[in-house]
């Protein structure tokens, strides 16, 4: 096309047409009226990324072996079984071995708070029908994936399914600005919400204005009603810094989530919920204190006779 007065109005117009109908689907929320678009769009070029992402990466294949974990703690076994034929089959590379280190960490993390998972790869970044933070992964409908399905990695929470197509959904990052989850702090139970802020620590809006609150705190997911978006216990973050208080009914403070959300490859979309709420069970150990280092005071006495003589006592610091 050539660059005439008409050509350039043609652009503008459908730019402020794309931008209005993402305006909208915003505004909708679920109930969006380019819902259905997104979902066909979803179906369309659900299959070519797949595809992609399958010719580019052999071990594609591999990872399909954990995929129907869909089954209570009666199943872990053969997940565990699972697990160990599928790291004979990834061999040596490193890159392999460390997809197999994430593999393991999250069918701990799953066995932990007794998730029912189906492990899927992340095959693209971003959505062709929007500019949040989005991935896509390769499951969908006819791997029982429905929307509002929790995700996470080895690391805690990755996002929520918000569109599904037959062999593909796209997740909803935990630090897209549209994204809110319900909290709960470790230990004093404190609730609150989380909102994703892009690149930046997630900002928390604690509901008790007085709650006390330091840097390292940690916090999981709360859980939905019949646990949709959100199921309980699910590792969020970190707190990394706290505003004061200053007399308001909420507090707001700022976590840093334990995923990178720069570098997902391999996640989880539980399909079952916990029988109870694992409470911080699934939270990492804390690591345990420095000790003290022993150190050794020398005193040196000079005797009558001119020899010296030297006395040791032990010291911790």
């Amino acid at each position: 096309m050539r660059d005439t007065r008409e050509s350039r109005l043609l652009l503008v117009l459908l730019i402020a047409i794309a931008f209005a109908l993402i305006t909208v689907d915003i505004r909708g929320g679920e109930e969006s009226p380019v819902d259905g678009a997104r979902q066909a769009a979803a179906t369309v070029f659900g299959p070519v990324e797949n595809g992609v992402a399958a010719a580019v990466d052999p071990i594609g294949n591999a990872i399909g072996a954990v995929r129907d974990s869909g089954q209570r703690h009666d199943r872990i076994t053969q997940l565990e079984h699972e697990n160990a034929a599928l790291k004979q089959r990834l061999g040596s590379d490193d890159r392999n071995r460390s997809r197999v280190r994430e593999l393991d960490k999250m069918l701990k993390k799953a066995g932990a708070g007794q998730y029912g998972i189906k492990g899927a790869e992340v095959i693209a970044i971003g959505a062709a029908q929007g500019f949040s933070w989005t991935v896509t992964i390769d499951v969908g409908s006819s791997d029982g994936i429905q929307r509002d399905m929790t995700v996470l990695n080895g690391d805690g929470l990755v996002g929520r399914v918000t569109t599904v197509g037959p062999n593909t959904a796209t997740v909803l990052l935990a630090n897209d600005p549209d994204f809110t989850v319900g909290t709960r702090m470790e230990k004093t139970d404190e609730l609150g919400f989380a909102t994703g802020q892009g690149d930046r620590p997630l900002s928390v809006q604690l509901l008790n204005g007085k709650a006390k609150v330091k840097k390292g705190d940690r916090l999981v997911t709360f859980g939905s009603q019949a646990d949709k978006p959100f199921v309980p216990g699910v590792p969020v973050g970190e707190v990394v810094r706290v505003d004061p208080s200053g007399g308001d009914l909420t507090r707001t403070i700022y976590v840093r989530p334990f995923v990178g959300f720069t570098k997902l490859d391999i996640v989880g979309v539980v399909v079952q919920a916990p029988r109870s709420d694992p409470r911080d069970a699934v939270l990492p150990p804390k690591p345990a204190a420095p000790k003290p280092t022993p150190t050794v005071t020398v005193t040196v006495t000079p005797s009558p006779g001119g020899d010296v003589n030297a006395t040791g006592q032990n010291d911790e610091q």
